[in-house]
């Protein structure tokens, strides 16, 4: 298990990252900043840039980058938020293109609008 301070502390019995068999596996992300605020009540492309910065902190944390990332889930409450989690998505990622699962949910925890995992190789470990 790895801590960062890049991560508000987790909010429960879990850590943000963990590394197993030549993998990294980082616990869903919401919005919230490392200072613990939550951005709940922002607009919901604020609340996917802060849990992809969260994201690929955890990422970072578990010793990889962006291009090391495989698969990424993100839960999205209303289908419509697609196209928008979207774009978002593609700009912070740029060329690099992982697996994707997007998942619309009724809702999530504290309010949020979308929450985001990844599954990344560490380094040295072919994808």
């Amino acid at each position: 298990m790895t801590t960062t301070t890049d991560l508000a502390r987790p909010g429960g019995h879990y850590s943000h990252v963990a590394r197993a068999g030549g993998l990294i596996f980082t616990a869903g992300q919401l919005g919230i900043r490392p200072d613990g605020s939550h951005t709940a009540d922002l607009p919901f492309e604020d609340q996917v840039r802060q849990a992809l910065a969260n994201m690929l902190a955890a990422v970072k944390a578990g010793g990889a980058g962006r291009e090391g990332i495989a698969k990424v889930t993100a839960y999205i409450v209303g289908v419509d938020n697609w196209p928008r989690f979207d774009a978002i998505y593609a700009e912070v990622m740029g060329d690099h293109r992982p697996a994707r699962t997007v998942v619309p949910v009724p809702e999530l925890h504290y309010g949020y609008l979308v929450e985001i995992d990844a599954i990344a190789a560490a380094p040295g470990q072919k994808g």
